[in-house]
C-alpha cells in the first residue's frame, strides 16, 4: 500500500521540519521571549526527553489501540504543537508545544519500521523505509533554510503556523491510505527494550551512536547565532548556508549506501571525527564566510549520512529484535539529542560559541573511538 508509505513520509518531513525548526530562528524567538539563546535552544533539548519517555513507553501505552488510530493521533498532535508554539505568549507554553511535538517523535518513529512492514511485501520493506528517510532529507534541505526566510518575511510564529496545514494533509492522506492495523501479539519480552543491552554488542553500540548525536547536536542547535554574531551573515546568506548544509544532507544520504558497501566501518568511523575537525576549523575560520560556508556543507554531508549508516548496524545485529531495537535506538538518540543541545547551550551562555564546538569536537572523537570499538566487538 505505497499510497500510506508516501502519507507517512509526508507526515516525516512535517516532523522533521517541526522538531528542528528553532535552529534556524533560534534568535527572534529568544528576543520575542525574553530568554537567552541557549534557553531558547532548549526547545530541542525538551522535545529530545520527551521523545525518549515516548519511545520507551509506546508500545504498553497504545495496548490495543489500532496502530492507524494511534498514527492519526500522532499527526494531530504534530499539528496542535505546531499552534501551540506559534502562539506562545511566554517561554512555559513555548516549551509545552515543544514536549508535546518530543511526544510525535518518540512514538512515529517508534512505529514506523513496524508499519512499513505491514504495508509492503517483506522484499519491499527496506524500499519503503527509505522513502521514509526521504521525507528526513527533504526536510533538512528545506526547512532550516525556508524557515530562516519565512522567519524574516512573516515573523517566527507565522514560520510555526505554516507546518499546521502541512500535518493536516498528512492527517487527511494518512486517513484515507493506511489500512486498519490491529495491534500484533506481542512475543514474550518484546516490550522490554532493555533486555537488548545485556549484549554488550549492542551495549557499546547504542552508547557510540549515543555519544555522536550528543556532539552533533550541541554545536548544530546554535549555528543561527554562531553565524549571526561571528561570521556576521544576514538573514539571506544565512538562509543559503542553512540550505548549502541542506543539500549537503541530500547528497550525503544518497550516496552514503555506496560506502558502507565498500567499507561499513571504517565510513561509521570517519564521520564523527571529521565532523570533529570541522568543529575545531569553525573556532578558527569563523569569521571567514566561505570557509564556513563550505566546512558547514561538508558537515551537512557527513552528518545527515550517519542516520543510515546506524540504521544499517541496527539491522545486521539485531536481525530478530529489529522493532524492540528501534524503539531502543530512537530512545537514545533522543536522549542524545536533548544531552547535546542542553550541554552546548549552557556552554553556548557562559563561555560562548568556542567552548561550545570544542566540546562538541571531543564528544565526537569519543563517539569515534566507542565507534571503533563497537565494531571490533561485533565482527569477533
Amino acid at each position: 500500500m505505497w499510497g500510506g508509505v508516501f502519507a507517512m513520509t509526508l507526515c516525516v518531513f512535517a516532523l522533521i521540519a517541526s522538531e528542528f525548526m528553532p535552529v534556524s530562528l533560534l534568535t527572534p524567538m529568544a528576543r520575542d521571549l525574553r530568554v537567552s539563546e541557549g534557553l531558547a535552544g532548549q526547545g530541542i533539548a525538551i522535545s529530545g526527553a520527551c521523545a525518549v519517555l515516548t519511545s520507551l513507553s509506546i508500545s504498553v501505552m497504545a495496548g490495543s489501540m489500532n496502530r492507524k488510530m494511534l498514527l492519526l493521533g500522532l499527526t494531530a498532535l504534530m499539528a496542535v504543537s505546531g499552534a501551540v508554539v506559534a502562539m506562545a505568549p511566554n517561554y512555559f507554553l513555548y516549551m509545552v508545544g515543544r514536549a508535546l511535538i518530543g511526544v510525535v517523535v518518540g512514538g512515529f518513529w517508534s512505529l514506523s519500521a513496524a508499519t512499513a512492514m505491514r504495508l509492503v511485501p517483506s522484499h519491499q520493506v527496506p524500499r519503503a523505509l527509505a522513502i521514509f528517510n526521504g521525507g528526513n532529507a527533504l526536510a533538512t534541505v528545506v526547512a532550516a533554510p525556508l524557515g530562516s526566510y519565512l522567519g524574516s518575511v512573516i515573523g517566527w510564529r507565522g514560520a510555526f503556523f505554516c507546518l499546521v496545514p502541512v500535518a493536516l494533509i498528512a492527517f487527511v492522506w494518512q486517513w484515507i491510505s493506511l489500512p486498519s492495523m490491529p495491534p500484533q501479539a506481542a512475543s514474550a519480552g518484546s516490550r522490554n527494550v532493555f533486555r537488548l543491552l545485556r549484549d554488550p554488542k549492542v551495549a557499546l553500540g547504542m552508547l557510540a551512536v549515543s555519544t555522536f548525536f550528543m556532539g552533533q547536536f550541541a554545536l548544530f542547535t546554535y549555528l543561527r547565532p554562531f553565524l549571526e554574531n561571528v561570521t556576521r551573515v544576514g538573514i539571506s546568506t544565512l538562509s543559503l548556508i542553512l540550505l548549502a548544509i541542506g543539500v549537503g544532507g541530500f547528497i550525503g544520504t544518497t550516496v552514503i549506501s555506496k560506502f558502507l558497501k565498500w567499507h561499513f566501518s571504517r565510513t561509521l568511523v570517519a564521520i564523527p571525527i571529521v565532523m570533529a575537525m570541522i568543529a575545531v576549523a569553525l573556532t578558527i575560520f569563523g569569521s571567514k564566510l566561505a570557509a564556513v560556508t563550505v566546512l558547514l556543507g561538508i558537515w551537512g554531508v557527513v552528518a545527515t549520512a550517519a542516520p543510515v549508516g546506524w540504521w544499517s548496524w541496527l539491522a545486521t545485529t539485531l536481525p530478530r529484535d529489529a522493532e524492540a531495537g528501534g524503539g531502543l535506538m530512537v530512545a537514545v538518540v533522543q536522549l542524545a539529542i536533548a544531552l547535546g543541545s542542553t550541554i552546548g547551550g549552557f556552554l553556548f551562555d557562559k563561555s560562548g560559541y568556542q567552548s561550545t564546538f570544542i566540546a562538541s569536537a571531543a564528544v565526537l572523537l569519543l563517539a569515534a573511538l566507542l565507534t571503533s570499538r563497537a565494531q571490533a566487538l561485533r565482527a569477533s
